[in-house]
């Protein structure tokens, strides 16, 4: 998924279970920049100086401790800010509340979803462990949907409006998935959720056949299958023999402006590295 949406960008990505050897391989066949001067490392480096990594961005990376990190972006799912405050296994969270101190940049992640109490008892929670963090908020704002077997066609979002729909994934929070989809006005919409990274198994199409047989037997209308991206690019062939329409709502990650400047959040990483790196 990561890779369609940075198509025709200069970004690369990295997998791998030991990240700081993925990241090490992919300087050294690279190269890296800094903001003053290309390091001397790189000086017999054949890669063009856009091809050179100008910063690694490590996703789920707070708990990594041994690597070295110029800033520290901590997400807060705006719909389920702290589960029930246990730490993992018996609970969401993967680091204690104290860890809120490391944090450079606090992001509230769904902040459309949730009242502005809710946000309000989200900032007091933060605050109550590091006073002065920034903290911004985000939303996932449905951009329009494509279709399994024809992607490169894009479908209007309006295009499921008064539609029966069955909402399939087997993602980390099937709800703010679901709750946007009921934004768009659907006559009715169902669900089925999987776990997180669940792989699809025959059993499992089989499942969803007969929910999508039953809502048309119900509502006397075909439905539509609606997926996430996530899980669309998980296995792009795994849905296209279903009979069914099934459609994949794309979605880009939106930071809101602060106090009214729409770079504000490009502005403060920039601000927080040059003091870090100043040092």
């Amino acid at each position: 998924m990561l890779e369609r949406h940075l198509q025709g960008t200069t970004a690369k990505i990295g997998v791998g279970a030991n990240r700081a050897a993925v990241a090490s391989e992919f300087f050294r066949r690279f190269g890296y920049m800094c903001r003053e001067k290309i390091s001397s490392e790189n000086s017999n480096c054949a890669n063009s100086y856009e091809d050179q990594i100008g910063a690694a961005i490590l996703d789920d990376g707070m708990q990594h401790l041994s690597l070295e990190r110029d800033i520290e972006i901590v997400m807060v799912n705006a719909m389920v800010p702290w589960g029930n405050h246990h730490l993992l296994p018996l609970g969401p969270l993967r680091e204690p509340f104290s860890a809120l101190n490391r944090a450079d940049v606090v992001v509230v992640h769904h902040a459309d979803m949730v009242s502005k109490h809710d946000i309000e008892a989200i900032e007091a929670m933060v605050r109550k462990y590091n006073e002065l963090v920034p903290i911004f908020f985000s939303v996932l704002a449905p951009l329009h949907f494509v279709k399994v077997g024809n992607i490169s066609y894009k479908l209007s979002l309006k295009d499921i409006s008064h539609a029966i729909l069955l909402c399939v994934s087997a993602i980390g929070f099937a709800d703010s998935f679901v709750r946007r989809i009921e934004k768009m006005g659907p006559m009715h919409v169902d669900r089925l959720d999987f776990s997180d990274h669940h792989p699809f198994q025959p059993k499992d199409i089989d499942k969803i056949k007969k929910r999508l047989q039953k809502l048309q037997s119900e509502f006397s209308a075909v439905p539509i299958m609606v997926i996430t991206e996530k899980d669309y690019y998980r296995d792009p062939k795994l849905f296209e023999h279903l009979d069914y329409d099934v459609h994949v709502l794309c979605s880009r990650l939106q930071i809101l402006p602060f106090n009214g400047c729409e770079d504000s959040f490009k502005k403060c990483l920039m601000q927080h590295l040059e003091l870090r790196l100043s040092v």
